[in-house]
């Protein structure tokens, strides 16, 4: 599985049309930015602090085949990045991401 956060209107638009086509950041970059389940409290972090009403979404990375690549980013790190539209169909389960006082997320468990 790979993880994706994202604002909850935009989600909730992505839902509606079945396909998510990223985020601004996504499209200045060419591609989707996924996390693993590893990876997703820093990215929260680093890129989310202070933000209200996100989602945090599940992704079965094997529906996604070639177009998922694991690449290095943050210090070396690989981190999935999804070269084309995400299918809604592949998403598994998606939840608020609840910003607890001190503008961190809770980010809770992170399974199917």
């Amino acid at each position: 599985m790979v993880y994706k956060i994202e604002g909850e209107s935009a989600w909730r638009a992505a839902e509606a049309a079945g396909v998510y086509f990223g985020s601004a950041a996504d499209a200045a970059d060419g591609f989707i930015h996924f996390s693993t389940a590893g990876q997703v409290k820093a990215t929260a972090e680093k890129w989310f602090r202070g933000r209200a009403k996100l989602v945090l979404a599940a992704i079965d990375a094997h529906k996604l085949g070639s177009a998922l690549r694991f690449e290095p980013a943050r210090g070396g790190e690989l981190f999935p990045h999804l070269y084309g539209p995400l299918p809604m169909s592949a998403v598994l389960w998606s939840r608020p991401l609840p910003l607890q006082a001190d503008g961190r997320h809770e980010i809770g468990a992170l399974e199917a």
